[in-house]
């Protein structure tokens, strides 16, 4: 995908990857359209990004997730690519984990991504990325992390399915299965303590792997890892 001048829509743009990303995206000459829950951060962001869209989510919303995307589109007179970076972790043995919890993880960290990207299918044209960010707990669930883990499996699990539909359109769909990154993304659970964690990845890192996986997207589902 050729990022100058491509319209991308990044849902989660007020993490600190989210909105490493977003600077570096905007540096090369991509037009943006910013969603994420903190109202200071996006205005940040407007102020260091001249020209760029932003609005607020909730995630819990799904319908109202989904109009976002259609919205983001019609600000930018179309849709080229859609980066979601949505997620909240928790940790603790899955006995220790009440059902609104498990709920939360995946309605955020799952269903909420995939509204996102579900709305912009119908948007694509050949040529058309659209990614995930879900983490390499996807696909090596740790303990204490059952719930945390089995939504991110099933995000990366839906990209691989709608990967092989699209590819007669050359629309492709990338999970971005990065390994842990170093944004206090662990300190910030809504559930449990983190563990102890090996040093993570540095946020420039992780923003390079992602622009590779789109600079390099090709018209078959990917993983970026």
């Amino acid at each position: 995908m050729e990022v100058d001048g491509a319209r991308i829509f990044v849902p989660g743009a007020t993490g600190e990857l989210g909105s490493a990303l977003a600077r570096c995206l905007h540096s090369r000459g991509a037009v943006l359209h910013l969603a994420g829950r903190d109202e200071t951060a996006l205005r940040t962001l407007r102020g260091q990004l001249p020209g760029v869209w932003t609005s607020t989510f909730d995630a819990y919303e799904l319908d109202a997730c989904a109009a976002l995307t259609r919205r983001a589109a019609e600000r930018m007179g179309g849709l080229d690519a859609v980066v979601t970076c949505v997620g909240v972790p928790a940790f603790g043995p899955a006995d220790h984990i009440s059902d609104a919890v498990a709920e939360h993880l995946m309605t955020v960290n799952a269903q909420a991504p995939i509204a996102f990207l579900r709305a912009a299918l119908p948007l694509m044209e050949p040529g058309g990325v659209l990614a995930a960010l879900t983490g390499v707990v996807a696909g090596n669930p740790p303990p204490h992390m059952a719930d945390y883990a089995a939504a991110k499996a099933a995000l990366a699990a839906w990209l691989e399915a709608v990967g092989k539909e699209q590819r007669r359109r050359h629309v492709a769909l990338i999970d971005l299965r990065l390994p842990h990154i170093d944004t206090g993304f662990a300190d910030r659970a809504i559930a449990g303590r983190p563990p102890h964690l090996p040093p993570g990845l540095p946020v420039a890192a992780a923003v390079e792997s992602v622009m590779a996986a789109l600079v390099d997207a090709r018209t078959v589902s990917g993983r970026a890892s």
